[in-house]
């Protein structure tokens, strides 16, 4: 068994989009539109993965008629490492994204998309030394 992707349920194409391809620096891979069942898949995957033959995607699921998902449809979160989690966030936060539990321990962090989906980050490797601002920082809202 090997994993494949993760489905998630989005509301608006463009700002999802724009946050997993712009902000976060996923690829497309590929996209395909269904008239008659009405909704359009995306599947993404991070620059390194999508070199090679087999690697793990996100599909992001735009189904054309509304519908409240309420967090996702209880889904938890989806995880990605990143070279320095301290360097990330402050991107992030340059980009207008709000750290909800920033990388106080210098090895994790927790963001959200904008369709309230918990996004978290871990610093590849070895946690980082504790720095400021970081190690001060508060939680904010739920994560």
């Amino acid at each position: 068994m090997k994993f494949l992707h993760t489905m998630l349920r989005i509301k608006n194409l463009d700002d999802s989009l724009r946050f997993y391809t712009e902000i976060l620096g996923l690829k497309e891979i590929s996209r395909r539109s269904h008239s008659t069942g009405r909704y359009t898949l995306i599947f993404l995957a991070t620059e390194t993965d999508s070199k090679e033959k087999s690697y793990p995607m996100i599909e992001l699921t735009y189904n054309w008629d509304t519908e409240d998902y309420q967090s996702g449809r209880n889904f938890g979160h989806i995880a990605f490492e990143v070279d320095n989690i301290y360097s990330f966030c402050d991107m992030l936060m340059q980009k207008g994204i709000v750290i909800h539990r920033p990388p106080r321990d210098g090895a994790m962090a927790f963001i959200k998309s904008p369709d309230n989906i918990s996004i978290e980050l871990l610093q590849k490797g070895e946690a980082l030394g504790t720095q400021l601002p970081w190690c001060d920082m508060q939680n904010i809202g739920s994560w």
